[in-house]
């Protein structure tokens, strides 16, 4: 095989996984519009009334799926976490209370591992939901709720290796971790306490906690002459200057780009009211330092006022938002 040969067959091998994971998406949609529509309701139903958490468990690549729904729900509202059936039958089947539900994954729902985890959730009467494709099977029959997900093919040629499926055991648990998120009117304010780190974190800031306050917001008056306003501007270094009349609302902004265009003219005979914006781009204190970043890179500028009711209280700079991981 030439080289023009090998790389249109790798091309070609990834198309083919891509369109057999596109049918099986449309399988489970097709699922979901019909049989599956009432097992899911009662999955989030039976979650949201339960006291505890989602104990959830799976074995070999269920297992991994697992693991990430379990990691899904808990940072989207729904306390969870993930136990392994084989470590679950020499010990961690303590983990499990009374008040938790369970979610097992098995493609074919006769995963020998899981017996024990099964006849635990019968003895205690602890809800079990399963995630599989066997209608008959064990696991299916052990269950109070069965999300069977439709048989599809696998991408892997020889129909071995869990491809296909294990997408769509991962596309169901996120239905349910949204539907969940959504039941339960989990806002970005929980987001956010979930997810202190990282940029999330960081664009679920207020702007409020990253705003420059006080004398650092560079401020003049109308009338005032530009050389003041030039002055202001290099002092304060946000990169541009507030315009704020007696009743201490905004009239109007001078930005490094309001300078230069301007360099033509006499500055040092000129006021500011002749050379500032009058519609400058202001942002709420409440609002999150993602509309922020969105906001100055829509209109390709560097800094932000904050105001409220008309008034400015505050600056917010792109590099503020660098600072703190949001842009």
């Amino acid at each position: 095989m030439n080289t023009s040969d090998h790389q249109r067959a790798i091309l070609e091998s990834a198309l083919r996984t891509l369109t057999t994971g596109q049918d099986g998406l449309n399988a489970l949609a097709s699922a979901l519009q019909n049989g599956l529509a009432t097992p899911f309701r009662e999955a989030v139903d039976m979650i949201t009334a339960i006291k505890g958490r989602v104990i959830v468990t799976g074995v070999g690549k269920s297992g991994h799926i697992g693991s990430k729904i379990a990691a899904t729900l808990a940072s989207t509202g729904t306390p969870a976490f993930f136990v392994h059936p084989s470590e679950a039958n020499h010990g961690d089947l303590g983990m499990i209370a009374p008040d938790d539900a369970i979610i097992a994954l098995s493609w074919s729902g006769e995963t020998a591992e899981l017996k024990g985890i099964i006849a635990y959730a019968s003895r205690f009467l602890i809800p079990l939901i399963s995630i599989t494709s066997g209608e008959n099977s064990a696991l299916a029959r052990a269950s109070q709720v069965v999300l069977l997900l439709p048989r599809v093919q696998e991408a892997c040629p020889h129909g071995l290796a869990p491809t296909t499926s294990t997408l769509l055991q991962l596309v169901i648990g996120d239905a349910l971790a949204i539907a969940l998120l959504e039941t339960r009117g989990f806002t970005p304010e929980h987001f956010h306490t979930f997810h202190p780190g990282g940029q999330l974190g960081a664009n679920l800031m207020r702007v409020a906690e990253i705003m420059r306050v006080g004398d650092q917001i560079p401020i003049v008056c109308p009338g005032t002459k530009m050389p003041e306003a030039v002055a202001m501007l290099a002092r304060k270094r946000v990169g541009c200057v507030c315009v704020v009349g007696d009743d201490g609302k905004l009239q109007g902004i001078i930005t490094d780009g309001d300078l230069a265009r301007n360099l033509h003219r006499n500055l040092a005979e000129t006021v500011v009211d002749d050379v500032m914006s009058r519609a400058p781009k202001t942002i709420e204190p409440d609002m999150f330092a993602g509309a922020a970043v969105a906001l100055l890179n829509q209109h390709a500028i560097s800094a932000l006022v904050v105001a409220e009711e008309g008034r400015p209280v505050g600056i917010v700079h792109f590099h503020d938002l660098l600072r703190v991981g949001a842009a």
